[in-house]
C-alpha cells in the first residue's frame, strides 16, 4: 500500500514531535512492505509568519488531496495579539470544517507503568483505564452564530444542532462501542438546553439500530464528577462539541500526562486528521524534552482508522508499551529509577522495539 500523508508540523514543539512520529511510521512501512510519501504544509502561527494567514488555501488543498493528515500543534503567545479571525487556532477549525471532519476520537488510556503519575487514588484507578471519548466536531456553539453589541457591552454565541448531525456522530459512537465493551454514555445538559433534548431523543432513536449496545445518559456536570469519582463506569463517551472539548481534557489528565494521548478527527469515509491533544508548548520547543508518544500513537490511529492496517497499528502500540515497560521516560512522566530520555531518544526507543 502507498500512504500519501499531508504533514502540518505547526508551531512550538510541533516539528519536534512530528519528526519522531514520521520516523516511527517510516519504520513500520519498511517492516510491513508499504511505501509512504509526505507533503509538508504550513498552518497556524508558522503560516501567519510566512503568508499572513493561519490557514493558506494551498494547505487546505494539499490536505484534501492526501489520504490522511498528520498535525503537530498550533498556537503560542507570539500570536496572542493577532486579530481573532486569524488566530492560529482558527486553522484547526478551518481544517476540520474544510475537510468535513465531524467525528473526534480521543482515547484516554492509563498504562499500568504510569499509574503513579495518575492524580487519582490507586483504589479508584485499579489496573488502569481505557476510555474513548467520541466528540462531535463541526457543530454546536463553536460553529454557531456569534457576535457582540456595538458598544461591546454584550456578546452572544449560539449553540445549534440538527438531527442528521446528531445521528451520524451517534452511529460512529455505537460502531466503536461494538468493537469494545458495547456501552455508550451520552453526555448532555437536557435539563437546561433545547439542543441537548434533541441530542438525547436522537441518540435514543439511533440506539434502536444497535440492540447489542447499552446506552445511558448523564448531564455534563455529573459526568465531569463521575470521571474522577468512578472512571471505570465509562467505555465510550458520546457528546457534543464543547462538552467533548472539556471532558476529553479532563479524561486526559487522569491518565497521568497530556503528552501521552492521541486523537483522530474523521469524516464519513476513511479520511482523517491525526494529532496529539496537547498544545504547542513553545517554551520547550527545540529542547529535546517534549513527549512524542501522543503523536506516535496518533500515527497508530491513522493506520487503524484510515488505512485499515490493524497489525501495523498494533505493532506501534506494542512498541510504545515495551519502551515504557523497559523504563524509558520523557521528563513529563519521569519518576526515580527510570531512564530519563528526550524527544529523540523516546522516538528511537520505540523504533527499536517495532516488530
Amino acid at each position: 500500500m502507498n500512504l500519501k500523508i499531508a504533514v502540518v508540523p505547526g508551531d512550538g514543539i510541533g516539528p519536534d514531535i512530528v519528526n519522531q512520529a514520521i520516523k516511527v511510521l517510516d519504520k513500520v512501512c519498511e517492516l510491513y512492505g508499504h511505501s509512504v510519501s509526505y507533503e509538508t504544509v504550513l498552518a497556524g502561527g508558522a503560516a501567519i509568519d510566512k503568508y499572513g494567514v493561519s490557514l493558506p488555501s494551498e494547505t487546505l488543498e494539499t490536505c484534501k488531496k492526501s489520504d490522511a493528515v498528520l498535525l503537530g500543534a498550533v498556537g503560542g503567545p507570539k500570536w496572542d495579539n493577532v486579530e481573532s479571525s486569524n488566530r492560529p487556532e482558527k486553522a484547526l477549525l478551518g481544517l476540520r470544517s474544510g475537510l468535513g471532519l465531524f467525528c473526534n476520537l480521543r482515547p484516554a488510556i492509563l498504562y499500568k507503568q504510569l499509574k503513579s503519575a495518575c492524580p487519582l487514588r490507586s483504589d479508584i484507578i485499579g489496573d488502569g483505564l481505557d476510555i474513548m471519548v467520541v466528540r462531535e466536531l463541526t457543530g454546536g456553539i463553536y460553529f454557531g452564530k456569534k457576535g457582540k453589541s456595538e458598544d461591546c457591552n454584550s456578546a452572544y454565541d449560539i449553540m445549534s444542532y440538527s438531527k442528521p448531525e446528531i445521528e451520524r456522530i451517534a452511529r460512529k459512537a455505537f460502531e466503536i462501542a461494538k468493537k469494545r465493551n458495547s456501552k455508550v454514555t451520552s453526555v448532555d445538559k437536557a435539563n437546561v438546553l433545547e439542543t441537548s433534548r434533541l441530542w438525547r431523543a436522537t441518540t435514543e432513536e439511533v440506539k434502536k439500530e444497535y440492540p447489542e449496545c447499552t446506552l445511558d445518559h448523564l448531564y455534563v456536570d455529573n459526568a465531569s464528577m463521575q470521571l474522577v469519582k468512578n472512571p471505570h463506569q465509562f467505555d465510550v463517551i458520546l457528546t457534543e462539541n464543547m462538552f467533548g472539548d472539556i471532558l476529553s481534557d479532563e479524561a486526559s489528565m487522569i491518565t497521568g500526562s497530556i503528552g501521552m494521548l492521541p486523537s483522530a478527527s474523521l469524516r464519513e469515509d476513511s479520511f482523517g486528521m491525526y494529532e496529539p491533544i496537547h498544545g504547542s508548548a513553545p517554551d520547550i520547543a527545540g529542547l529535546d524534552i517534549a513527549n512524542p508518544i501522543a503523536t506516535i500513537l496518533s500515527v497508530s490511529m491513522m493506520l487503524r482508522y484510515t488505512f485499515n492496517l490493524s497489525p501495523e497499528a498494533d505493532a506501534i502500540e506494542k512498541a510504545v508499551y515495551q519502551a515504557l515497560e523497559d523504563g524509558y521516560r520523557t521528563p513529563d512522566i519521569y519518576t526515580d529509577g527510570m531512564i530519563k530520555t528526550g524527544t529523540i531518544g523516546m522516538g528511537d526507543a520505540i523504533v527499536e522495539r517495532l516488530k
